[in-house]
């Protein structure tokens, strides 16, 4: 299967699980993943969350900024993924003057 980005349309997700701003997001699901393409604008962020029955991995494309992972925060730039397995909590925030793009899949189970 190919999944061609491209082609999708982005959906504008305000306040995502509970962040600053905005996140623009093209997006498949199925039983198995949830597979996103995102973009958080300057200042945007996804609000902290713990995932309960799935766990995460995001895969910074362009730009950069802070992952808040279990009460720690670290840095993160384009080339570097984090994980965040199920029963943890995260979030990511663009404190840059850049769009963050990032690539994120969220197995189901």
């Amino acid at each position: 299967m190919i999944l061609d980005f491209r082609t999708m349309e982005e959906t504008v997700l305000p306040n995502f699980k509970g962040g600053e701003k905005q996140m623009a997001a093209k997006m498949f699901a199925d039983e198995k993943n949830r597979i996103m393409l995102s973009r958080l604008v300057p200042g945007a962020s996804v609000g902290l969350h713990t995932h309960e029955g799935s766990s995460e991995i995001v895969y910074i494309l362009e730009g950069g900024g802070k992952v808040l992972y279990d009460g720690a925060e670290m840095r993160i730039e384009a080339g570097q993924a984090h994980y965040c397995p199920e029963g943890h909590e995260h979030s990511l925030i663009n404190d840059t003057e850049s769009d963050l793009v990032f690539f994120a899949v969220v197995p189901q189970q």
